[in-house]
């Protein structure tokens, strides 16, 4: 079976509720296709081994989960799958059933390897990489790791290039208290809105955390995104709560605590999902070159915006870079889609990048 094959497959088994499906389909495949070693853990994660006990570890690493899909994708209990133009549109074809098709298709292709190569996908990466934390608190410790997320048309249209980083995400919230008083007294009140006011000039005054990858500037963003507070017209606000998106980078975070210098303020980190940054050049080398190989284009090394399940690994001690099919502006829409030939691209990146480790 082709990695085109199987991505149909793939994308015509809904898993934006519940991945057992979906994980069903890729253990049944792996023991059917392979005399690798596959387990199907607690948590739902399916991880495949072969040429198990060699000294250094490589893993090729995607989700099966997706976001709920639009009305449009959805026909009965099904996804809708249609083909036009080279291209398969489906919920979760880009984010990300492409790219592990093709890791699949890699991982049974593979040979004369001096690794051993591990296929694993998680279970949760869209509800904050609840599946890679699980497995890695039970032990899943790959050396090294190529994560399929979406590195095409970043450098140039069509072209799949190599992530050596990306941001994370903290999301926090912080909240102000006041007295609440009527508005004709305001001299009686303690006013919450305004103490989150000064919060929030603070927040505006922060520079950006930046660093550098591999030679790459990476830089975060901070910014407010939303807030509440008040009861009435004609009360003086004693609470306002007010978001804020951090967007992180390696090493680097905006000291936000800051805003409890204010009386009357506190700041609650709500999400903090891990940048990611390769550590070893010659492993980032190795896979651009794979991929220069497998397409006309030039891959180049690039930074993806946004956090994945290779922050989770990197933190944890893997050496992670990112490549696969899926293009910017994809995921996560009504027609999602992903390109066939680039599935292919990615299957024949993972293999060379698997037998050269």
């Amino acid at each position: 079976m082709s990695a085109r094959e199987l991505t149909r497959d793939l994308v015509a088994i809904p898993s934006h509720d519940d991945e057992t499906a979906a994980g069903d389909r890729i253990e049944s495949w792996l023991r059917e296709q392979t005399d690798a070693g596959v387990e199907r853990d607690d948590h739902g994660n399916v991880i495949a081994r072969r040429n198990e006990g060699a000294p250094t570890s490589l893993a090729l690493v995607g989700h099966h989960d997706v976001v709920p899909p639009d009305d449009s994708q959805v026909d009965g209990d099904g996804y809708v799958l249609d083909e036009r133009d080279g291209r398969l549109y489906g919920r979760g074809s880009a984010d990300m059933k492409g790219a592990v098709a093709a890791a699949m298709t890699a991982f049974r292709d593979a040979t004369d390897l001096d690794c051993e190569l591990v296929f694993v996908s998680f279970v949760g990466e869209e509800d904050g990489g609840v599946g890679a934390r699980a497995a890695i608190e039970d032990g899943f410790a790959p050396d090294y790791a190529i994560v399929g997320e979406g590195t095409t048309g970043y450098s140039a249209a069509g072209v799949t290039d190599v992530a050596v980083a990306h941001k994370g995400r903290r999301g926090s919230t912080i909240r102000a208290s006041g007295t609440a008083a009527h508005a004709s007294e305001v001299e009686r009140g303690e006013n919450a809105i305004y103490r989150a006011s000064d919060a929030i000039d603070v927040v505006r005054d922060l520079e950006f955390p930046t660093t550098e990858v591999l030679g790459h500037e990476v830089q975060g963003s901070v910014a407010v995104t939303e807030i509440e507070g008040g009861s009435a017209w004609n009360v003086i606000p004693e609470s306002c709560e007010v978001t804020v998106d951090e967007r992180t980078v390696p090493d680097e975070r905006a000291p936000l605590s800051r805003v409890e210098d204010i009386e009357g303020v506190t700041w609650h980190v709500d999400q903090d999902l891990p940048p990611m940054a390769c550590d070893v050049p010659d492993f980032a080398d190795l896979v651009l070159g794979a991929a220069a190989d497998a397409q006309d284009g030039d891959p180049e090394q690039v930074v993806k915006p946004h956090a994945t399940d290779a922050g989770w690994l990197s933190r944890a001690g893997t050496t992670c870079v990112i490549c696969g099919a899926a293009e910017p502006g994809e995921a996560h829409t009504a027609d999602e889609s992903v390109a066939y030939d680039v599935v292919d691209r990615c299957a024949t990146i993972y293999q060379t990048a698997a037998e050269q480790f």
